[in-house]
């Protein structure tokens, strides 16, 4: 018996006129669509006049359903995987669906299309030769700022997830921790309030202070080069006065400024002492 194909098939992130022809063709040839919320995918499926069964597979059922999408696939069903908006397995359920896939010989075939990461990267108007997506930052202001210590790479782009309730808290912090960064927060994209917000940490914060942030938010975060007159025992010991703690310290100004760990360690010592007397 023929093994039936996975299909990774990205859907539109809010206008629905973003679905590609190839998309549109697998979901009407699959057998079954694996959904994240299937009253959403019904939406687009009702768009363009799709009659196909569909099962849900989300965070919450992932464990139970994926084993059982697995056997579907080896009776030689087709099946096609798309969560609520975007890419499957980007911040998405359905890495383990496809992970199961390849370990089980079953065939996995992309259907690229829309991602939020990559439209609000596309005019962020930063250097994309290289990048790092960090998914959704943790909601504790002690982890949050953690998190955001290891964002402190001289001249890289960043790109997180965030909600619009924890935004403004977000950006405070990365002003806090990395600087008044230049930045991008790209707002509901694609859709009809579709909105992209350019500068300075500093300046974004002023200008979202009395507004009340509603949609998904994408935030792309360009990191500035060291300044020349910066010392990295001045760097450690502000980080240390700031209360963090020694080990994340030295990982990050070693990082920033490309020195050995045990250098910087030394120095974090030597600081950490002064700063007890």
């Amino acid at each position: 018996m023929k093994t039936g194909t996975l299909y990774i098939v990205a859907t539109p992130i809010g206008n629905l006129e973003d679905i590609t022809l190839r998309a549109l063709r697998v979901l009407k040839e699959a057998r079954m669509i694996a959904a994240e919320d299937t009253r959403q995918t019904k939406k687009l499926l009702t768009r363009y006049g799709i009659a196909a069964a569909v099962t849900s597979y989300h965070e919450h059922n992932e464990k139970e359903k994926a084993p059982f999408l697995i056997g579907k696939l080896k009776e030689g069903t087709d099946i096609a995987l798309v969560s609520d908006a975007g890419t499957p397995g980007i911040s998405d359920p359905g890495y383990r669906l496809t992970r199961l896939a390849v370990e089980s010989g079953v065939p996995v075939v992309a259907i690229p299309g829309p991602s939020a990461l990559i439209s609000v990267l596309s005019v962020s108007g930063f250097a994309l030769d290289q990048f790092t997506f960090k998914g959704f930052l943790p909601h504790g202001g002690a982890e949050k700022k953690k998190f955001l210590l290891e964002m402190r790479v001289p001249e890289h782009t960043f790109v997180i997830y965030e909600s619009p309730r924890r935004l403004k808290e977000t950006i405070e912090a990365v002003i806090e921790v990395i600087g008044d960064a230049e930045m991008v927060v790209g707002r509901e994209m694609t859709k009809l309030h579709e909105e992209v917000l350019r500068g300075h940490a500093s300046e974004i914060k002023e200008r979202l202070k009395e507004r009340e942030i509603k949609g998904e938010v994408t935030l792309v975060i360009r990191t500035g080069k060291i300044a020349s007159e910066t010392s990295y025992e001045d760097e450690l010991k502000k980080l240390l006065a700031d209360g963090f703690h020694l080990k994340d310290a030295v990982k990050a100004v070693a990082q920033e400024f490309g020195l050995p760990k045990s250098e910087v360690y030394k120095e974090a010592l030597r600081i950490k002492e002064g700063l007890k007397s």
